[in-house]
This record gives C-alpha cells, sequence and structure tokens, in this order.
C-alpha cells in the first residue's frame, strides 16, 4: 500500500485536488460503515445516496482535471454559469 505522502507527492494532479480527493474518499469510507450499522432502511438510503454524490464528486474531479482539452474545459465551465 503506498504512503500518504507519496501519493501527495507524485503525479500529475494538483496538491489541492488529491488532498480533496483523499478528504472525499475518508468521507465515503465513514458513510460504508455507517451504511453496515444502521438498521433503518429509510436513513440507509439517505446515506448510500450522500455516499453516491460524493462519489461522483471525486469521479467528476478526475475526469475534469485529467483532460487536456482546452475546449472542453472551456464548455465545462460555460455550462457550470
Amino acid at each position: 500500500m503506498m504512503r500518504f505522502k507519496t501519493f501527495i507527492s507524485e503525479g500529475k494532479y494538483p496538491v489541492w485536488v488529491r488532498l480533496t480527493v483523499s478528504g472525499l474518499v475518508l468521507k465515503v469510507r465513514n458513510l460504508s460503515k455507517s451504511i453496515e450499522n444502521e438498521q433503518d432502511p429509510v436513513k440507509q438510503n439517505k446515506m448510500i445516496a450522500q455516499q453516491n454524490k460524493l462519489i461522483s464528486y471525486i469521479n467528476g474531479l478526475g475526469i475534469a482535471i485529467g483532460t487536456s482539452d482546452k475546449t472542453l474545459l472551456r464548455r465545462i465551465k460555460s455550462v457550470n454559469k
């Protein structure tokens, strides 16, 4: 397993992206544990929805930062306004 310091220092992504994704991953893991321990199905579904939202943020950061297509990045920015 890779150490956190090695994870932060390597790669082509900016440090803020790696730190943000690391924080989101920790939240997802904590939610997984909470979902397993929860007995109420309604609360479980709400936590699963929250977990899916965090996972989508992680995926979105990977796609938006990983591309070198400047035209696509401009289009994404214009859609978000």
